[in-house]
């Protein structure tokens, strides 16, 4: 492989990795804003809920100005205010105005997926794509984890807050640097918004939207009470739920890769074998929900979140490989779209419900609840496996011909 896509894939990874460290700062600190501002889980929840919600707004407007003004632009000024919105949400001293600023830092998280895919699809050939975005996807889940070690170990040993400075750090100065260094020979053109009305008569693909919908529900109400459930109910130090937070990134990025690697070596149809692998993972992620909850000792826990982490934070790739079998190339812009709304819209609600349930009846309850949530995924992936594309040519098939 040449110099010039590994110059490509560090650089996109490093800024993948800079903003997933800002963005979950918000997962890694809800025990620091329970205490600091005297909240339920219930409203720990709203906040996660919040964070997402700025997410969401923001996709789509952001994905349209990054192909209007291109990948470089977009993403030096999406890091800055990712950058500014951790700062916003460290200096908060109101529960008002920490959900303002946990917006704002939503929001700017925007741009990641549409800036760093299309700097995938522009600057590396199609032969080597499939390995450039598995290691760019890696750096969700390695910033994720090195922002739940560094919020819940500067914790104990400065302030609270002091992890929040350093993030906003690290964004500013990748930022700069990304800038400086980053190149492409794409030329921004006139930003149109996804047609989503092509894709509303494909029923496997509205099927697989629907399953990502409860899979972003398990995925972002599991970040965001690994660190409070492994304090307050396993008893253990918020720095120890930090590492086990970190754990579930790590196994997560396992799950990643060897999904993804799978996919590619499995027999028989793309989506079927695709299809099959994305199923397995959900029913594994109920699994290990339902062994979470019952978990009482901190290397149970510890156990259990890692084996977790690996099923329902290492199913994003496969997501959008099963997508690929089930819509055209040139539908896979607002497909893509389509499903990251639906992973997303998922978080805005599953949070504060696992919140209140574990406020009303403890979080056995809540754990098995998202048992419950990834089953129903599992049910929708039997039928876009079972049910026919609509569509002759699918990108996968696609891609593969290249």
């Amino acid at each position: 492989m040449d110099r010039s896509y590994w110059r490509t894939v560090s650089l996109v990874t490093t800024w993948q990795i800079a903003a997933s460290i800002c963005y979950y700062t918000i997962f890694a600190a809800t025990p620091f804003f329970r205490d600091a501002f005297g909240l339920s889980r219930f409203a720990v929840g709203i906040v996660v809920t919040t964070l997402t919600l700025g997410y969401a707004v923001f996709l789509l407007p952001l994905g349209a100005l990054t192909d209007r003004f291109g990948e470089r632009l977009t993403l030096t000024v999406g890091l800055v205010g990712l950058a500014t919105g951790t700062l916003l949400v460290a200096g908060a001293p109101t529960y008002a105005l920490l959900l303002a600023a946990v917006f704002v830092l939503g929001s700017m998280y925007g741009t990641a997926m549409p800036g760093t895919n299309k700097a995938v699809f522009d600057n590396v050939d199609p032969g080597r794509r499939n390995l450039a975005m598995g290691i760019k996807q890696v750096g969700v889940t390695g910033g994720s984890g090195i922002s739940a070690l560094l919020i819940t170990g500067l914790a104990g040993v400065l302030f609270w807050r002091a992890g929040f400075l350093i993030a906003a750090g690290v964004g500013s100065v990748v930022a700069g640097g990304f800038y400086l260094l980053y190149s492409s020979d794409s030329t921004g053109e006139t930003a149109g918004f996804p047609d989503f009305g092509a894709l509303l008569s494909n029923r496997p693909y509205l099927l697989l939207t629907t399953a990502g919908l409860f899979l972003g529900a398990a995925l972002f109400t599991t970040t965001g009470y690994t660190v409070l459930y492994v304090e307050e109910s396993i008893g253990a130090s918020v720095a120890f739920g930090g590492i086990v937070l970190a754990l579930v990134q790590l196994f997560g990025s396992v799950g990643r890769v060897l999904t993804g690697w799978l996919s590619d070596v499995l027999p028989g149809e793309p989506r079927v074998r695709i299809g099959l692998v994305l199923l397995a993972q959900s029913l594994g992620s109920a699994v290990m929900f339902a062994v979470v909850a019952s978990t009482t000792t901190e290397l149970g826990a510890a156990a259990a979140f890692a084996a977790l982490g690996f099923f329902v934070l290492g199913y994003t790739g496969v997501y959008y490989s099963v997508m690929a079998t089930l819509v055209r190339a040139d539908e896979m812009g607002g497909a893509t779209a389509g499903g990251q709304l639906a992973l997303t819209s998922g978080a805005l609600v599953a949070p504060p419900a696992f919140g209140s349930l574990a406020d009303a009846v403890g979080y056995r309850a809540a754990w098995l609840f998202l048992a419950a949530v990834v089953t129903v995924a599992a049910g929708l992936l039997v039928q876009v496996v079972r049910t026919q594309p609509s569509v002759a040519n699918p990108a996968a098939a696609d891609a593969s011909e290249k």
